[in-house]
């Protein structure tokens, strides 16, 4: 008898959104709260990279991901999801704990190397689920709106605009949380070797 404890198949990963989306639409729409909290005070981190990493996350899930339910079936979902998770995990972690006053060196090394390898990838893989998103808007067209004026927003066009713009902003919040990781690394350090 074979006793299976996990079992992560072709039919887990297209089945994602319908088993966690809700949850998933849930915690994203509640993480805009972290933008108030930079904004009092309570967080201490800048207020526009966490913006455009936020926003990012909205615009993929809701408008991408939400509007198309072709999309919902894809494996990137899956492999956004469990970017997103890993990161939100170990990031919000570690930002709970610095509020109350308590660290750990390997927490606080993880919450600042982690997101290198993985926003990167989870860019990537927000640009993969906008390119396999757009044959159902074009198809749909889904968000395409004619104005007056023989005017019109053709959407696949807006999306390929963000996809552009989503890898400007990659360098912009990469670059600045390359240099926090830099400071409060070199801060870790030296409070430690004063202890």
């Amino acid at each position: 008898m074979t006793v299976r404890f996990f079992s992560f198949g072709k039919d887990s990963m297209v089945d994602t959104f319908y088993a966690i989306g809700l949850v998933m639409r849930f915690c994203q729409s509640i993480s805009v709260l972290e933008l108030l909290h930079i904004y009092i005070g309570i967080e201490s981190n800048h207020l526009f990279p966490r913006f455009l990493q936020l926003t990012e996350r909205i615009i993929i899930l809701f408008v991408v991901i939400t509007s198309q339910e072709e999309v919902q079936e894809k494996y990137v979902v899956c492999v956004l999801f469990i970017f997103w998770n890993l990161l939100d995990m170990v990031r919000y972690t570690y930002s709970m704990l610095s509020v109350i006053g308590t660290s750990y060196a390997v927490l606080t090394w993880l919450s600042q190397t982690l997101w290198m390898p993985i926003y990167p990838l989870c860019v990537l893989a927000e640009a993969f689920a906008i390119y396999q998103s757009l044959p159902y808007f074009e198809s749909f067209g889904t968000y395409s709106a004619k104005l007056p004026f023989d005017l019109s927003i053709y959407f696949p066009y807006v999306l390929k605009l963000y996809l552009m713009m989503l890898f400007i902003g990659m360098y912009f919040t990469y670059s600045h949380l390359y240099s926090e990781r830099r400071d409060i690394l070199r801060v870790f350090s030296i409070k430690k070797k004063k202890m």
